[in-house]
């Protein structure tokens, strides 16, 4: 069975596509789990050390080779390839060729871009801060043009597929932008009815919804990871 090594879920965005991505789409695999701990020299750095050279959540380990061996694939966008070339039936990418090369274009730009969005609304499922998106949005200009490009390619994907997700079927552009889709409903980020109906189809996604279910029973607290809270 596939693994796939993953940080705090409260937290982590990174992992969030991948492992919501394979939960909704039916894909077999393990957990593994690391803590979030930053420190240099850390158990999280010493464990992630074991599977991945690039020191970064998520990992996909495949299945034993042979020799036994497991062979491992890092990176978001190699690991949705990777899933698509093992289980081409699943629905990884949309089955149009068109469609596919645009939902191919959505993930590219969520995986390089919007740093403002990703700086100062870092992803944190079980807070709710409007107060805190409020001032965000009134002092980072590069917040509102962030939300406003994702808020238009939601816009133009559901118009041309008829929904319910960005391309009818839930598939690996919907998995990537989950994660803001949790930003705006914890900074209460002011979006329109067609955006705020998206986020609430997918965070009602089986594969969505039990990943936000795990998040809420953490309790844990990274202090990197909270810049608007102090330690309960």
């Amino acid at each position: 069975m596939l693994q796939l090594v993953f940080g705090n879920k409260n937290y982590s965005s990174w992992s969030m596509r991948p492992w919501v991505l394979m939960k909704q789409l039916g894909i077999p695999f393990e957990e593994i789990k690391l803590r979030f701990d930053f420190t240099p020299g850390s158990a999280f750095y010493r464990e992630l050390a074991h599977h991945t050279p690039a020191g970064k959540v998520p990992v996909l380990r495949l299945e034993p080779d042979a020799s036994g061996h497991r062979h491992v694939v890092w990176d978001t966008l190699a690991i949705a390839e990777t899933l698509a070339d093992l289980f081409p039936a699943a629905g990884v990418w949309p089955a149009d060729v068109h469609a596919r090369a645009r939902a191919r274009s959505l993930c590219a730009e969520m995986h390089s871009g919007f740093g403002a969005l990703r700086q100062h609304c870092p992803m944190n499922i079980e807070v709710r801060l409007p107060e805190v998106g409020a001032r965000v949005l009134a002092e980072q200009p590069a917040v509102v043009r962030d939300l406003a490009r994702i808020e238009s390619m939601w816009a133009d994907a559901l118009t041309a597929s008829g929904g319910p997700f960005l391309f009818g079927a839930f598939c690996a552009a919907d998995a990537f932008y989950a994660p803001v889709g949790q930003r705006i409903l914890g900074y209460g980020l002011p979006v329109s009815a067609t955006t705020a109906a998206y986020v609430e189809r997918v965070v009602q996604a089986p594969g969505v919804a039990a990943w936000i279910a795990d998040a809420l029973l953490e309790k844990d607290f990274i202090a990197e990871d909270e810049p608007y809270r102090q330690h309960r």
